[in-house]
């Protein structure tokens, strides 16, 4: 069992508060990516369970045993607390082939020359490299230093693997190559994941978890697809996606059973089961800001009933990919056709945007107030 649990953290630097009451819940097996813009609080949350750090107030608790309390100065040796950390600089021995820096860990805590063998060569096939195993760090490529890296990490049978941006310092193909990697690693020895990027990609593409923050506050912990479609608040909805969401201001009004809203793109009204159950005002209209996603937008050259008519402002051909920038009164959005599209600028075309797919968010409070409907597809 691993499961990590934080209560109130706070985290100070001088005047400056890294981490505001950061509550958090890791479950055993999980792969928790904690997700961010630089300075969010991300990493600082990463050393404060590793141990690395010490809180100034809050608890942490691993498989239920206290590891810090800081209302009684107490805070467990980062030794004892069966973690490992991956940093984004590799931090191999120069002068230790792979094998030998794999075997380090395992030599110190003097267990016997066949274990270590076992579980040296076991880690370096997980990782894809035991042909390398004779080669020093100075002969590896970066992404072979950074697999050579995990396997030290994973080779202990750490309860929780730490991974601080461990592939930042990769070209695109290596790190596409290494996040499937790290999912079949993950999915195989069901190790618990603790993982730090800002990049939204690597977060939504191998985590079971994401928890997201800004400004050292935790703002939202959920699934990659709720995260995607269910931003909790404007400042989220504009960081996650690529293409960034299509956020269109509008007034808003809600009756007490059902919620109305008027925009460019038209007049939508949704039913309050689909609404957050965040408080917004009743019988008086209100500012509200609509959030769809660009492949969610359907284009039709032809006009159909309910369709809105727009005009192309641009279309960018990106191969597997076509984006193209509508015009609708006085707003600009984008939609995303799979392949390659061809659309005239200036030209007509008719859109239809599925109600149930649209979030819309409080001007005011920036608050997500309806939900989008989240259908995840599993072949």
């Amino acid at each position: 069992m691993s499961r990590i649990e934080l209560q109130h953290i706070d985290k100070y630097y001088g005047d400056n508060h890294v981490l505001r009451d950061v509550s958090l819940i890791v479950e055993d097996g999980d792969f928790m990516t904690l997700l961010g813009p630089s300075g969010c609080g991300k990493t600082t949350t990463l050393r404060v369970i590793a141990g690395l750090e010490a809180p100034q107030n809050g608890k942490m608790f691993m498989d239920g045993k206290l590891m810090i309390d800081s209302d009684n100065a107490y805070y467990e040796a980062p030794g004892n607390r069966g973690l490992n950390l991956v940093f984004q600089s590799y931090a191999l021995w120069p002068h230790m082939t792979a094998y030998e820096n794999v075997a380090f860990g395992l030599k110190v805590k003097k267990l016997p020359k066949h274990k270590i063998e076992e579980k040296v060569m076991h880690s370096l096939r997980s990782m894809r490299i035991e042909e390398f195993r004779d080669r020093y760090p100075s002969e590896l490529s970066g992404g072979q230093q950074q697999r050579v890296a995990i396997a030290r990490s994973i080779a202990s049978d750490p309860k929780v693997l730490l991974l601080d941006e461990p592939l930042s310092n990769l070209d695109a193909k290596l790190r596409i190559d290494m996040r499937s990697e790290l999912m079949r690693m993950h999915s195989e020895m069901g190790t618990t994941i603790i993982y730090v990027t800002h990049d939204q990609v690597e977060a939504l593409t191998m985590s079971t978890k994401i928890a997201l923050f800004k400004e050292g506050v935790l703002s939202q912990v959920a699934t990659p697809m709720e995260i995607y479609m269910n931003p909790v608040d404007l400042t989220a909805a504009e960081f996650i996606g690529n293409p960034r969401i299509n956020l269109i201001e509008g007034r808003a009004s809600f009756d007490g059973s059902r919620l109305k809203t008027v925009t460019d793109v038209g007049t939508h009204i949704f039913d309050k089961e689909t609404m957050t159950g965040i408080p917004v005002t009743q019988n008086k209209e209100f500012s509200c800001v609509i959030g769809f996603r660009p492949e969610q937008v359907v284009l039709s050259r032809q006009k159909r009933e309910g369709s809105i008519e727009a005009k192309v402002y641009s279309c960018q051909s990106a191969g597997s990919e076509t984006l193209i920038m509508l015009q609708v009164g006085n707003c600009e959005f984008l939609a995303k056709r799979l392949g390659i599209h061809s659309y005239k600028m200036n030209s007509t075309v008719y859109l239809h945007i599925d109600p149930e797919k649209i979030n819309v968010y409080d001007e005011e409070s920036t608050e997500l107030i309806k939900y989008a409907k989240t259908d995840e597809i599993i072949d």
